[in-house]
């Protein structure tokens, strides 16, 4: 058992939710065996008790991570994900100017779990995959990048209304607006920019906010993650302190 704590967001008798930090995986996986922390074990020591993943988040990536505290529980939800009804919101720090907003209805292979990152080796037909996103804020840095003398990036709120995996990540790379810090899809020269410049180091990708029916109630669950020290660093120094709405 870890004495490592997890920031709980949300709890009643069939669910809780916490706020994944960037870097931990949400189980125990055959691409990382020498890792021994993951959030599954953290929220069971934690709760004292089984619990289940509803959803997956990546690894570099934060935000509100649900489980569910019995098998029924799970199934229900699941069902709930499977369908129209769950709602995500994603904030994401992006290279380049993006658009004011737009929907990126792009199919997607199914990433096995080993895959050939640089060639996205899936698995059989691409299935739909659709994410909507909107501009929230752009800033251009004094800073000389390869041929360019500024450098320039945007806020966007994204909104995955499909869930395949890495779904937002691929989806902004097709639009050549990759997300910083991804080491996957990114690129390298921007992403060592923010460390360097910045001191950001982690992918900026944050699961802000997650809805769904609740299974038994009926009522709709809203449940809102704040971003970490290191996002809201970045936040700060790039100017967009006061951007978002407060958590």
């Amino acid at each position: 058992m870890t004495d490592r704590r997890l920031e709980i967001l949300f709890r009643d008798e069939h669910f809780v939710a916490v706020n994944k930090p960037a870097g931990l995986l949400v189980h125990r996986s055959d691409l990382d065996r020498h890792e021994t922390e993951f959030a599954l074990q953290l929220v069971r020591d934690q709760m004292g008790r089984h619990v289940y993943p509803v959803h997956r988040l990546d690894r570099p990536t934060s935000g509100v991570l649900l489980f569910a505290l019995s098998p029924e529980a799970a199934r229900r939800a699941g069902e709930a994900f499977d369908s129209d009804v769950v709602r995500k919101i994603y904030q994401a720090v992006v290279r380049g100017i993006a658009a004011e907003e737009a929907l990126i209805d792009y199919p997607l292979q199914e990433l096995p779990e080993r895959f050939a990152a640089k060639s996205e080796t899936g698995n059989g037909d691409a299935k739909e995959a659709v994410t909507a996103f909107r501009r929230l804020a752009v800033v251009e840095l004094p800073l000389p990048l390869g041929n360019f003398p500024t450098v320039r990036y945007s806020l966007l709120e994204v909104r995955p209304r499909t869930g395949r995996r890495h779904q937002i990540r691929r989806h902004l790379k097709h639009l050549f607006h990759p997300i910083i810090g991804d080491t996957t899809y990114g690129e390298g020269r921007h992403n060592r920019l923010f460390r360097n410049e910045l001191g950001c180091s982690r992918m900026l990708l944050h699961a802000a906010e997650l809805s769904f029916p609740h299974p038994w109630s009926g009522e709709t669950v809203t449940i809102s993650a704040p971003l970490d020290e290191e996002f809201a660093d970045v936040m700060n120094r790039l100017g967009w302190r006061d951007t978002l709405p407060s958590n």
